[in-house]
């Protein structure tokens, strides 16, 4: 029975990553890292599109039974993407779904990068929930880079926030969409220039949370053993993201590390 198969551009979807694990811990997990080709966010639909496609295809390779999209920006263009006979999961609707439940206001904000801040994903998402319900967006191209260096504690970081989210405690928002898997690994210092007021949602607990109840059903078969595996693939070797995907995932282990050639699978190394 094959892995549950993870992908985003960079070390930002291992957010996603904790919580499935947290959630199905004796499910095997494949993640996808690519690396070689972040941010996403800066690239066209067009391009991103292509990155989704190649990134399932090679997953599909190494046989998963299942695939989460674990990236706003590629999640953005989903719906583009033909039938691959397997589940795919998006992060975009199960996050829209828990803010629009956890806002009291229906005064929503949402960051995420470029693409899909532009796309309005999460503006459709919302307002098919409820028509009337307020969103204001705000690109946040910055932040990425800054998360993938392992600056999540630098004041030069905490300034960028600062400068993206100025404005949003006039509009009176109540809850914030950190669209985008990188930003969770923020959340501390999105929470402390916002204030506790602000609720602040990711789609990693939402995602987990819909893919447990498809096995319950039957719908994702699940894995009988006891102790699943995670194993990680990167389109580029590097130390930082070792060091912060290592980081990012604890109290759970990653059971080994291989660069992933796209133009075929590879078999994971024991570390």
């Amino acid at each position: 029975m094959g892995p549950i198969g993870v992908f985003d551009s960079g070390v930002g979807g291992i957010t996603v990553l904790k919580a499935l694990k947290a959630s199905l811990p004796d499910e095997n997990f494949l993640y996808l890292g690519d690396t070689a080709r972040l941010p996403y966010g800066t690239k066209s639909p067009k391009t991103i599109l292509r990155y989704l496609l190649q990134n399932i295809e090679f997953l599909m390779a190494h046989k998963v039974k299942a695939i989460v999209v674990a990236c706003n920006s590629a999640s953005s263009v989903l719906s583009e993407a033909p039938d691959f006979g397997i589940p795919v999961y998006g992060v975009i609707n199960p996050g829209a779904r828990c803010a629009y439940e956890h806002s009291k206001t229906r005064r929503i904000g949402i960051l995420g990068t470029r693409t899909t801040v532009n796309s309005h994903v999460y503006v459709n998402a919302l307002k098919a929930l409820n028509e009337h319900v307020f969103t204001i967006q705000r690109a946040c191209p910055l932040l990425v880079p800054l998360v993938e260096e392992g600056w999540e504690h630098k004041d030069v970081t905490r300034t960028i926030i600062e400068s993206y989210v100025s404005d949003l405690h006039s509009d009176k928002i109540d809850t914030l969409i950190l669209g985008c898997t990188h930003y969770p690994v923020l959340k501390p210092m999105f929470q402390a220039v916002l204030g506790s007021e602000v609720g602040l949602i990711d789609s990693a607990d939402a995602i987990a949370s819909e893919l447990l109840k498809d096995m319950e059903s039957g719908f994702v078969s699940s894995r009988p053993e006891k102790g699943g595996r995670v194993d990680v693939l990167a389109t580029d070797d590097g130390v930082f993201f070792h060091g912060i995907a290592s980081k990012l995932m604890s109290p759970f282990k990653i059971d080994s590390w291989a660069i992933a050639d796209l133009r075929g699978p590879v078999s994971p190394n024991e570390n």
